[in-house]
């Protein structure tokens, strides 16, 4: 027998294991072996969903969401335990997947029927791949009626969580989608964000505070388009109203070193939040039709740097356009910015000026340092497109054009230009 069909066959006969057909020894056990079916109430889910997720920790195994023409309901306040994964057989699906006969989501979808709790909390050790969660009862027109769901995805409160690993997720009606703002006394550490696409209607995707040792954001995408191959599209007001709510899709605060690459928003007020106690890099991003764009803050002059490259923002809507912004700098810190190009416009998806105020506007009074090269500064309003506010900033602008493609610089003094 030829090696290559020997090799075929093991692999064949490993199959049945694999998929939890055999035993409670498999590798991946699907959940409905433990009674989690489409057909059954959110409360009796929750339940079995629960006992499967408890006899997976002590093995450290794989539960397997088996894809159904139907979500499965579940009941809120789930427990991931230590060491177990969920895992699903959706890649992101960015406009949705789509029942032939209905508007809902088919696959491996979880759908959340209440908001009495965060959907699931991590503790440490555990995997969420491949899933679609989705709230069929979140509105889609009315910002009044919109239901404040709790996190979909929340860190635990109550023990400290290291590694974590949530890649090729999808979210439906969101309100908050990933929660890992940790307890001070119970910091977070190694956790890891890929792939995963949503529009959250509380205007926040992941936020991250008290995780230490390289939080990594990588290749999420925020748009509320999310839906629109299931035919749910949201309506202007309601995108309106999430830019209203001043919240960043992405906002990381007390951590360090946070690797952050290829992310992108519409639709919100703002993009990222770089807080005071954080360090890191931004690569690769794009931040589309928001009020600010990146706010970086600094609480101390030693290692509260942000490099930022290779990236572009649209600044556009908001209340006043006095308070519209790619780049908000105040605090202590550097930040190092090069080839991020902000230009603006007009779109219909939401309420805009069609320009932002500036490039970029210093503010406080505590000596801060910024250094820019290679940046395209166009659409904005006022005569310049560097305001400093902060008497103390240090500012060095080298090989940028302005509004008028005309070449800007500022040579590295210390700047206060109105």
């Amino acid at each position: 027998m030829k090696p290559n069909l020997i090799l075929l066959l093991l692999v064949l006969s490993l199959i049945p294991n694999l998929f939890g057909q055999e035993g409670n020894q498999s590798l991946l056990k699907s959940i409905r072996s433990f009674g989690v079916l489409p057909e059954n109430s959110p409360e009796m889910n929750k339940v079995n969903l629960q006992k499967a997720i408890d006899w997976a920790t002590s093995s450290g195994a794989a539960l397997f969401v088996e894809p159904s023409a139907d979500p499965y309901s579940i009941g809120s306040g789930i427990i991931l335990k230590k060491n177990v994964s969920l895992i699903g057989v959706n890649s992101p699906v960015p406009r949705g997947t789509k029942h032939p006969m209905k508007e809902q989501p088919v696959g491996s979808v979880l759908a959340v029927r209440d908001a009495l709790s965060p959907f699931i909390t991590v503790e440490s050790a555990t995997q969420i791949k491949g899933i679609q969660f989705w709230y069929p009862d979140q509105v889609l027109n009315e910002p009044s009626k919109v239901i404040a769901y709790p996190p979909t995805i929340q860190v635990s409160q109550i023990s400290s969580t290291e590694g974590v690993t949530l890649t090729d997720l999808t979210f439906y009606g969101e309100y908050i989608s990933m929660d890992f703002n940790a307890a001070p006394q119970h910091p977070c550490e190694l956790i890891l964000f890929q792939n995963c696409y949503g529009y959250p209607l509380g205007g926040e995707f992941i936020r991250i505070d008290y995780c230490y040792d390289i939080p990594r954001i990588l290749h999420c995408h925020v748009n509320p388009a999310i839906q629109r191959e299931i035919g749910r599209s949201y309506s202007r007001q309601l995108i309106d109203a999430v830019v209203a709510k001043q919240k960043f899709s992405y906002a990381i605060n007390h951590t360090d070193n946070a690797q952050l690459i290829d992310l992108f928003t519409f639709g919100s007020f703002g993009g990222i939040l770089l807080g005071p106690a954080t360090y890191g890099q931004l690569t690769n991003f794009s931040f589309d039709c928001v009020s600010v764009g990146i706010h970086k803050y600094g609480d101390n002059s030693k290692n509260r740097n942000w490099m930022i490259a290779q990236g572009s923002i649209i600044a556009n809507t908001g209340v006043r356009i006095e308070d519209v912004h790619p780049f908000l700098i105040e605090g202590k810190g550097h930040c190092s910015i090069s080839n991020v190009e902000a230009f603006s416009g007009g779109n219909g998806a939401l309420t805009n000026f069609g320009n932002s105020w500036d490039y970029m506007t210093i503010l406080g009074n505590e000596k801060c340092s910024v250094s820019m090269f290679g940046c395209r500064m166009r659409d904005y309003k006022a005569a310049m497109p560097i305001t400093i506010v902060n008497p103390n900033a240090i500012v060095q602008v080298i090989g940028c054009l302005d509004k008028n493609e005309v070449p800007f610089s500022i040579p590295g003094e210390t700047r206060n230009m109105p």
